[in-house]
């Protein structure tokens, strides 16, 4: 299976604040522009299914590229993005400030989102769901729509990364990455953060 992991495009939330599960929130014009350029981009990709987060803005990254193709966005809970617990819906600027954010940043392995999740848990859910998707689509492509912190934590798991490194993973809203799995057990990670037009969206 090779499957394109891909992370939101932008919202008006983007980068200010932990937005998690927040059904409230919605791509904004540009992050709907994203959308269409990246199912542009992947014309030419034979995918057999898209999947996504349940939260919406993961839903409507992926609908443009699952309407080309006749196919219906499926939801996989173990995608959604990381419960932050309490720090959600916090805005950035102050969650940065706060001395537990250092600790996230040195030790990402053994820190709890306070009445949160571990990223750890994150990766155990998430990976669980993946290698199911590669039994059920040997010799396929599939898509799935989430967000940067999932994404990176499948990332690190096939790439062998200790979980402590994710943050050396840049993954920017509407980008691709993608991983191979062989019904052998081979993977391969061909392809880390790849943005359509970066220059558009920084």
């Amino acid at each position: 299976m090779r499957l394109y992991l891909i992370r939101h495009a932008v919202t008006a939330e983007t980068g200010k604040r932990l937005s998690s599960a927040d059904p409230s929130i919605q791509l904004s014009s540009d992050g709907e522009a994203m959308a269409a350029d990246l199912a542009e981009h992947l014309t030419a990709v034979d995918l057999a299914a898209v999947y996504t987060s349940p939260v919406e803005r993961c839903r409507q990254t992926v609908a443009p590229l699952a309407v080309q193709r006749g196919l219906r966005p499926r939801k996989i809970g173990a995608f959604a993005e990381a419960d932050y617990g309490t720090w959600l819906g916090r805005p950035l600027r102050s969650v940065f400030k706060l001395k537990a954010w250092g600790r996230l940043m040195a030790s990402p392995a053994r820190f709890r989102f306070p009445e949160g999740e571990t990223l750890r848990e994150v990766q155990w859910r998430a990976v669980a769901a993946v290698e199911r998707l590669a039994e059920s689509h040997r010799g396929e492509s599939v898509a799935m729509g989430s967000h940067a912190d999932v994404i990176r934590v499948i990332l690190a798991n096939y790439l062998g990364m200790p979980l402590d490194l994710i943050h050396r993973i840049n993954v920017l809203p509407a980008s691709v990455s993608i991983v191979d799995l062989a019904p052998s057990g081979a993977v391969a990670v061909p392809v880390v953060n790849h943005v359509v037009d970066p220059g558009r969206w920084r």
